[in-house]
């Protein structure tokens, strides 16, 4: 059988190269289909790219940190048990390469299951299981392949039902995962100082953040919320999401709240060209997601056509996908709005740069229990402070305090 050439893929229609920043298999290894096999960057997102076959990684043809065009072959894949080394005691016997450009169709970028480390990554990969289980199990700190002699789907694959009914009989559970914090990058000193060349997400962000601060005319207003609707509504949504494998955080009912107030108020939803307005129809909110290596925004399109549910739904598989380096660039553009939230992190509020060419930012605090004052009377309440960094050449303070008054009158006002 010929080898596999595995292929520099076009990640975006305006994509023509990527660099190949870490391979995840080394010359000689063992690989499975659709296993992580090497890792790029492109100037839209950082992917992890699997292997378009089973075998051993026969030759690596393009080494981490060069970068090349798409379809470029960067390494070949032979079949289990080929070899680069032939045995001393055996008889090499001569190998013809193919040196025809490669026609191959970029492989298919298959979702992987999230985890911690590559190891755990191939583990709930071997198990016979859907994306939808393998999530409901992450998110209910199972341990996917102990249920690998209970699935009663076609070849023992485990099912959705599996999975449920395993929970409610009262599964053993690993360690629960807590919110994943970026860690701090491990430096070595050498001498007094130490230099290190940007990575090509850390210089996009750089470049962008500048040119938002050339371009826009930044203002901030700051609001607080009495999220206490906001909570008992999801208390009492939570068990229902779960049963449907979906987590439910806060986040869902901002985008929902923010919606209702775009609405009402659309020019919070344009961006500006030249002296003309351009309004967008589709509201299309970027959330931003810190990550080990940087800051990615992915985007939930046309959200104001999706419930709670589905917010939640698409939060959730684009918070996954860009932790493991499977969004697609389309995915990460054309937002309409972007909400950040720095007090995922303990921040009481921040007052975010403007993404652009948007107009307007909504930044999250941290929800805190704190004495306020109620009727003429101290009552403690779960609070939290909203931001709005807005473009004040399009937008006036008047419009800005209103729609931050009308997301605020939604929150307080919830209902399940």
């Amino acid at each position: 059988m010929p080898d596999t050439k595995v292929i520099m893929p076009q990640m975006g229609e305006s994509i023509f190269e990527g660099t190949l920043t870490r391979w995840l298999k080394n010359k000689g290894d063992q690989i499975e289909r659709d296993e992580p096999l090497f890792e790029i960057s492109t100037d839209k997102v950082d992917s992890e790219i699997p292997a378009p076959a089973s075998g051993v990684l026969k030759e690596v043809l393009v080494e981490e940190g060069q970068t090349v065009e798409i379809n470029t072959v960067v390494a070949l894949i032979g079949e289990a048990g080929d070899s680069t080394q032939a045995p001393q005691d055996q008889t090499e016997e001569p190998t013809t390469k193919d040196s025809t450009p490669a026609p191959d169709a970029p492989p298919e970028v298959v979702r992987a299951p999230a985890a911690t480390t590559a190891a755990a990554s191939v583990r709930d990969a071997s198990v016979r299981s859907s994306p939808l289980v393998r999530r409901i199990a992450r998110e209910h700190g199972i341990d996917i392949a102990t249920l690998s002699d209970k699935g009663t789907g076609v070849g023992g694959r485990i099912t959705k039902r599996d999975i449920l009914s395993y929970i409610e009989q009262g599964a053993p559970k690993k360690a629960a995962p807590t919110q994943a914090t970026p860690a701090a990058p491990a430096l070595t000193f050498k001498g007094p100082h130490e230099r290190q060349k940007m990575t090509g997400m850390r210089k996009s962000i750089a470049e962008h953040m500048v040119t938002s601060r050339r371009t826009s005319a930044h203002v901030a207003t700051l609001f607080e919320v009495d999220c206490s609707a906001l909570m008992k509504a999801r208390a009492k949504l939570k068990p229902e999401f779960e049963r449907s494998g979906v987590k439910l955080t806060v986040t869902p009912f901002f985008i929902q709240a923010a919606v209702r107030a775009i609405q009402m108020f659309p020019i919070v939803n344009s961006s500006l060209d030249g002296d003309t307005i351009v309004y967008k129809r589709d509201i299309n909110v970027g959330i931003a997601v810190a990550l080990d290596w940087g800051l990615i925004v992915p985007v939930v399109k046309n959200a104001d056509e999706k419930n709670l549910l589905g917010l939640a739904r698409s939060l959730n598989d684009l918070g996954e996908r860009a932790r493991t380096k499977k969004l697609k660039p389309e995915e990460v553009q054309d937002g309409t709005f972007t909400i950040t939230n720095p007090g995922n992190f303990g921040g009481l509020f921040g007052i975010p740069i403007i993404n652009q060419p948007q107009v307007a930012i909504l930044g999250l605090g941290g929800i805190q229990k704190r004495a306020v004052v109620i009727d003429d009377a101290i009552a403690i309440r779960p609070m939290v402070y909203l931001s709005l960094s807005f473009d004040h050449r399009t937008i006036d303070g008047a419009v800005a305090d209103q729609f931050m008054a009308e997301i605020k009158r939604t929150l307080e006002n919830w209902e399940a």
